[in-house]
């Protein structure tokens, strides 16, 4: 295990239905397999031992003997290969048959598992072999599997015996469809790792029931879910078996095998994640586990993995499908819309001013506006566009600006700020050629009195236009362009706020003005839009705050805090999952390594940006502490009223010091990221 991972694999051996023997060596062959691969834990089918379609052959004595023989055998056989397998076989206690899980480790069996819930309707007829599981554990004593008694039934717990935290229950197939699967109780009492043994045959249909049923499981459970499918060499008397084999986590699925395939499934699964969802859903069980028997066996830190066997998305706010990437769109826009509409009704206003840079942030919000007035039955031009150039503004962005508001059919207004800043700056002894940040401030704060007043004599609200990204980062001038009337952009991080401005572009036939029907102007408007929308995605991010170098811009945000690639990855794993700087440091080796993504970073490159995260994450905690309202959109967000309540005053050092001992670990390394 390393940083909170667990390797875990599910195997599906081909079968020779009744021959203990054979399935017994390829079931051994698949342990050294998942062993070779790193993994920790792997899960068998049902009664993959003897088979699962024997029907009347489990009532044979000499059956039931060689396969607890076969589980003997394999526990023998892995006594030196640190994996812990969970192996289906038939068993034979006292006056009934059970369909059963072996846990083996380390040379021993540590647990047996019986099913809950027996099937007997339709193609199943389990109840003509097998008994409902016993409801309560007891102990099978000393000499049926070992020197040891060992614990037989359903409400154990198998915990690793360093960490406490790292255990698993057993449920078998039948189990999972019933209407209250016995791994909901095991969950509540603590399992983070559902393993599920199955023979499920293969009908139309029921393969995209079966993914559902084991992703919602695992959401429901907040729990990593390894399902294990009978394969192909089950006897085809009546039914097909497919090996679909399923690793799900919190409501996801990790990996997937083909139908018809037979083999290995490997995937790592994140222990510290799980952990961390439990611990902040107040809703979820904190302690049910007394009727619990422990297990306690090593289950983690001792296999080598190489690298992880999951892919770490470098941009956790954006699908990477572009189908779920315009769904994400769509969403986030209606939520934007609808909350603008909500907030203009109940305030009565008239209208609504906005502040037109020709950025990015300003774009989306009065795009988002647009749409918002079309759906209150509201007039475009009651929205009152206004840019104020200042001393940074470049032609580029003045005139995106202008042609927005053109094709978009709202008011425009430019008003120079030249004057207003220079006798400011008069007023308060600043000299005009010292660019700092007070040459800065005084221009965002100047236009948000504009925008404020500008509301006032109109009956409007002022549209707030930053981001979620810079409201992490501090990237904005207190009682400046931080404060608005609503803050449409809110909770949209700058990652998920360029990919909005390329869906509208592309669905720019949303926002022309004739919605009866298409006409040649029409679609002259909707290219025209498309390419302003475009040609402001090629614009660098900035404020504009500095005088521009030979008419271009000269101060560009990224370079002055670091990529938002970056930032708003740092974000997503700080805020929705707890991590530390140590944990998001080698997600982010991963996410971003070289020849993975198009945009890779250095390990010192992301610690260095790491570094100014951390530090401006924290001193800029003042500026959200008292933010204007804006809707949440997502699972990350900052308002100091809903998600993220955080002292102004916190100490970071915590924090940089662990940045900073990974700084001293990397320059004292030549080793290159897995």
């Amino acid at each position: 295990m390393i940083h909170g991972f667990m390797r875990v694999a599910t195997a599906t051996p081909h079968c020779t239905v009744s021959d203990c023997g054979e399935n017994t060596a390829r079931i051994l062959a698949l342990i050294h397999e998942a062993h070779q691969a790193g993994a920790e834990l792997v899960v068998f089918p049902e009664l993959c031992v003897t088979g699962y379609t024997c029907q009347d052959l489990f009532t044979q004595d000499l059956l039931a003997r060689v396969s607890l023989s076969a589980i003997r055998l394999i526990a023998d056989k892995t006594r030196d290969i640190p994996v812990c397998s969970v192996i289906g076989f038939p068993f034979e206690w006292k006056n009934a048959r059970y369909n059963c899980a072996a846990v083996i480790r380390g040379g021993k069996v540590r647990g047996i598992v019986p099913k809950s819930h027996i099937p007997n309707y339709g193609e199943f007829y389990e109840v003509r072999h097998f008994e409902k599981a016993p409801t309560t554990v007891q102990i099978i004593p000393p000499g049926v599997f070992g020197a040891e008694g060992v614990p037989f039934g359903t409400d154990l717990l198998f915990c690793d015996d360093k960490q406490s935290d790292i255990s698993f229950s057993v449920e078998i197939c039948e189990d999972l469809w019933v209407p209250c699967p016995p791994s909901s109780r095991h969950a509540a009492a603590g399992a983070l790792v559902i393993a599920n043994l199955s023979a499920s045959n293969e009908i139309i249909g029921k393969a995209d029931y079966r993914r559902m049923l084991v992703s919602s499981q695992s959401g429901r459970t907040a729990c990593a879910y390894l399902y294990a499918d009978a394969g192909t060499g089950e006897s085809s008397t009546d039914l097909v078996f497919s090996g679909h084999n399923l690793i799900a986590e919190n409501g996801s699925i990790l990996s997937e095998s083909s139908l018809f395939e037979e083999g290995l499934l490997v995937a790592d699964i994140d222990i510290r994640k799980l952990v961390h969802e439990r611990r902040r859903m107040n809703t979820f069980p904190s302690s049910s586990c007394e009727t619990y028997t422990r297990v306690s066996l090593p289950l983690s830190g001792t296999a080598q993995q190489d690298k992880l066997q999951r892919t770490i998305d470098p941009h956790p706010f954006v699908p990477s499908a572009d189908g779920e990437r315009e769904k994400r769109c769509e969403e986030v826009f209606a939520i934007q819309t609808t909350a603008l509409v909500k907030r203009l009704a109940h305030t009565g206003s008239t209208g609504a001013v906005i502040g037109l840079s020709g950025g990015l942030d300003s774009t989306l919000a009065l795009l988002a506006t647009v749409r918002a007035f079309d759906l209150s039955g509201k007039p475009r031009n009651a929205i009152q566009c206004i840019t104020m150039p200042g001393f940074g503004t470049t032609g580029r962005t003045k005139g995106n600006a202008l042609k927005l508001a053109e094709l978009l059919g709202t008011s425009f207004e430019e008003i120079r700020i030249h004057k207003a800043v220079l006798q400011h700056f008069k007023d308060i002894g600043q000299d005009v050629q010292n660019t700092d940040i007070t040459y800065e401030n005084s221009q965002a704060r100047e236009r948000t009195q504009i925008l404020m007043d500008k509301a006032n004599m109109t009956n409007s609200l002022v549209i707030g236009t930053g981001d979620l990204s810079e409201l992490a980062l501090g990237w904005a001038t207190y009682n400046g362009d931080h404060m608005s009337m609503y803050a449409v952009n809110t909770s949209i991080p700058k990652t998920l706020v360029r990919h909005l401005v390329a869906y509208c572009a592309h669905r720019s036939d949303l926002f022309l003005h004739n919605t009866t029907g298409q006409t040649k102007d029409d679609q002259k408007n909707r290219i025209k839009l498309q390419r302003v929308l475009e040609s402001i995605l090629d614009t660098p991010v900035s404020p504009e705050l500095l005088p521009p170098t030979n008419g271009t811009i000269s101060q560009k945000t990224e370079h002055i805090v670091g990529p938002y690639e970056l930032h708003d990855f740092f974000l997503y794993h700080c805020l929705r999952w707890g991590s530390s700087p140590a944990r998001i440091y080698f997600l982010a080796c991963q996410a971003f390594k070289a020849g993975q993504e198009e945009q890779s970073f250095s390990k010192k490159e992301i610690l260095q940006w790491m570094k100014v995260f951390y530090r401006r994450f924290f001193s800029q905690q003042f500026k959200r502490s008292c933010l204007p309202d804006g809707p949440k959109v997502g699972t990350v967000t900052l308002s100091p009223r809903g998600d993220w309540r955080m002292p102004s005053d916190a100490s970071a050092a915590v924090w940089m010091k662990e940045v900073e001992t990974l700084e001293d670990e990397v320059e004292g390394s030549t080793e290159t990221v897995w």
